[in-house]
């Protein structure tokens, strides 16, 4: 595919091969874009953040739901396109295209309620005869940076409310996995969206990330990645608007009182989906001494059970990782963690892109299974004795992105919300669950800033205040 830069579709000498991650076929090319490439690219967006700021919301609303519209059309053919490029199981695939066309929808709606208030003046002292409102105005230029992980959802939770709020955009698709953000690219245009309102650089992150970050006629950035990444960012950005959706490694609280086998089935469902390629993935799981040999008994036969192999077929549970070597780190950091005293319950195996579902037990804090985020299928369980100590262990992170607890006990819940450090807290369920309405973002070193379209298009946007002396 080309990439779309300047109002127009446009090819590159040096092109990069697009692998299909479970057989490593090339399935496409896209261009190597180069720091003058971004410079063009910014340069229409000026003038596409002015034709935008001066389109009424209601035409931005029915841009957006023309968008959600055809995406409906093409569910199958973008399912396919994100399983055939990031090696998500096709049932996954055609799952995020479906909360796509929800993250378009609600970007939709939140474009027609942009507004201000009014600001009652006449309580400040001597003001007398003021009146004052503020209103919302777009930023001008917001730089998109997608991660490989959910290439065409996690597209739309930044295009979507950066265009509502009458933003123009510079995509920055993953290396990995561009197809999907240039067929939604290609689908906003058929919708009406004016042509030097979005454009869609492809290419090396490390080779155009800076240029694309540090302009400073680009106003807004919002990025998904590793805390590493979006540290350089933040140092090369300047005075400018900033959302990081970064790392984590979530904790799953396993209170005494819990039901096993449901916690067993929320476990393998959200430690192994996407082969554990989601920054919210269970990773960390704490379970009361109690239960300890109950929960390892209970998830070893889900764990062996979960099929993995070719993404597109519908057998299949499980797909391969994006990388080989990011699949042979996980079976470095599981096998580095059993030198150390822990033990693998279930799976462990690694053949090339496919790392087996993994449960390793007797984990300690200070492993590095444990201790950083692993990005892969496999879950590290830690025993405890009481919930002071459950909540300490899962507050010993620099991340703080989500967490999960199951207990009937609401003084164990209120505690675990009140005082766990983490942007999205889970009584009775797993810290996977996202719905892509809610404000969903990190505390620490997880990041800054909120999706969900009603939060981001405020963070997407400027505050003015205006003052009538009357």
């Amino acid at each position: 595919m080309k990439m779309y830069i300047n109002g127009s579709w446009v090819d590159r000498a040096e092109t990069m091969p697009v692998y299909n991650p479970f057989d490593q076929s090339v399935i496409d090319t896209v261009p190597r874009a180069t720091a003058a490439d971004v410079d063009a690219a910014i340069s229409s967006a000026v003038r596409g953040a002015e034709v935008m700021a001066k389109l009424p919301a209601f035409e931005r609303y029915s841009i957006l739901r023309r968008t959600a519209d055809i995406m409906a059309e093409r569910v199958e053919d973008l399912g396919r396109t994100i399983t055939m490029e990031e090696g998500k199981v096709i049932a996954e695939g055609r799952g995020e295209v479906l909360r796509a066309i929800q993250t378009i929808t609600g970007s939709a709606e939140e474009g027609k309620r942009l507004h201000g208030e009014t600001v009652p003046l006449d309580a400040a002292p001597g003001a007398t005869s003021q009146f004052g409102f503020t209103i919302r105005v777009p930023v001008g230029v917001v730089a998109a940076i997608a991660p490989f992980n959910f290439p065409l959802n996690l597209v739309c939770h930044k295009v979507g409310p950066a265009l509502a709020a009458g933003n123009a955009v510079v995509l920055k698709p993953a290396g990995d996995t561009p197809l999907s953000g240039l067929k939604l690219v290609e689908i906003l245009l058929e919708a009406g969206l004016p042509a030097e309102a979005i454009q869609c650089v492809t290419g090396s992150g490390g080779e155009i990330g800076d240029a694309l970050t540090g302009d400073p006629r680009v106003r807004k950035i919002t990025f998904t990645g590793s805390m590493e990444v979006g540290d350089r960012i933040c140092r090369n950005a300047g005075i400018k608007k900033v959302t990081m959706e970064l790392g984590s490694n979530s904790p799953l609280i396993i209170m005494s009182d819990a039901d096993i086998e449901k916690v067993a089935a929320a476990t393998v469902a959200s430690g192994f989906a996407n082969a554990g390629q989601v920054c919210i993935s269970t990773q960390r799981v704490l379970a009361d001494r109690r239960i300890y040999a109950d929960f390892l008994d209970a998830i070893k036969v889900p764990t062996e059970a979960f099929a993995t192999g070719d993404p597109l077929d519908e057998a299949i549970k499980m797909g391969p990782m994006i990388r080989e070597s990011d699949a042979t780190r996980v079976s470095r950091w599981i096998n580095e963690a059993v030198d150390q005293g822990a033990r693998v319950v279930a799976g462990g195996d690694q053949e090339g892109t496919i790392h087996a579902p993994t449960v390793v037990a007797d984990v300690q804090p200070d492993m590095r299974i444990s201790r950083e985020e692993l990005f892969g299928p496999a879950v590290a369980v830690s025993a405890f004795e009481d919930i002071d100590e459950a909540i300490s262990m899962a507050n010993d992170s620099r991340f703080g992105l989500s967490a999960g607890i199951f207990t009937q006990n609401v003084d164990w819940a209120m505690r675990f919300a009140r005082e766990v450090q983490s942007g999205n807290l889970h009584i009775n369920s797993h810290p996977q669950w996202r719905a892509d309405l809610m404000p969903y973002g990190g505390l620490k070193d997880s990041g800054m800033g909120k999706e969900g379209p009603g939060y981001a298009i405020e963070e997407m946007t400027e505050l003015k205040m205006v003052v009538f002396h009357l």
